[in-house]
């Protein structure tokens, strides 16, 4: 039902005198408020009145930070990659010329210590090791001394080489793995033969390095991982060279497993 009002009805002020008391109340509340607002503002602005000498300093050292990283890959950084791959011609001809060559010794040392008054794969490395160039002389001289059979520096430069190329990565840990090979550190060779295994799988390196592996696990007594690589060999890589053979290495792996 509809409720109607009365013509000069006027209603009666309900708690008059409280309601004046509340808003009271909240106007002061308001005014705290701002006061508050006020006064954090205002110490604010004497802070940065007071430290703006080490905000201004804060903010120049990061943009010459900025500056600088900028000016550097412009002016140093970008020089000393082209340079270092100008050196690096020379240097990788050398490599080159020695394992497609017969007077081998002679020309990795060339490789490694420079000729025609250019900088070898070392000193490449040493000088420009921040550089791309820099990083792979560390891969060609850890092969080069591998193949002169200098174990210990191949262990050196192979370890500084850093890379996620399918096939110079794998060639790079089985490189470690044969240097430790041959300074008779087998669980050493056999940890980077695993490694070079598991950084690409290819028709190349992963049957050779599985191979390897097999053969290092034999001879620290631990025929069932053999079995398991020459088994993997015989089921993944059936037409590789070292799979020719491979029932007979299967065979004697699991004879030595009884």
């Amino acid at each position: 039902m509809a409720t109607y009002k009365k013509r000069g009805y006027k209603p009666k002020p309900i708690k008059e005198k409280g309601e004046k008391i509340e808003v009271l109340e909240q106007e002061s509340t308001t005014a705290e408020v701002f006061n508050t607002l006020d006064e954090g503002a205002n110490k604010a602005e004497d802070w940065v009145a007071k430290n703006q000498k080490g905000i201004f300093t804060v903010v120049g050292v990061i943009a010459l930070v900025v500056l600088a990283y900028l000016g550097y890959n412009k002016f140093i950084a970008e020089p000393k990659a082209q340079e270092a791959m100008n050196e690096m011609y020379t240097a990788q001809k050398y490599f080159d010329e020695a394992v497609a060559g017969t007077n081998k010794d002679s020309l990795y040392n060339l490789a490694l210590n420079g000729g025609e008054g250019k900088y070898g794969l070392v000193d490449i490395a040493n000088e420009y090791g921040s550089t791309p160039a820099g990083n792979l002389a560390n891969y060609y001289a850890g092969m080069a001394y591998l193949n002169t059979k200098d174990y210990t520096n191949a262990v050196k430069y192979l370890n500084e080489f850093d890379t996620d190329n399918a096939v110079l990565g794998p060639i790079a840990k089985g490189g470690l793995g044969d240097a430790f090979v041959q300074l008779d550190q087998l669980e050493d060779a056999l940890g980077y033969y695993e490694q070079a295994i598991k950084a690409s799988a290819n028709d190349y390196t992963t049957p050779m390095y599985l191979f390897k592996a097999a053969g290092v696990a034999e001879t620290l007594g631990n025929p069932q991982k053999a079995l398991d690589f020459y088994k993997r060999i015989k089921a993944e890589f059936s037409e590789s060279d070292q799979a020719k053979n491979i029932d007979a290495f299967i065979g004697r792996a699991e004879a030595a497993t009884k």
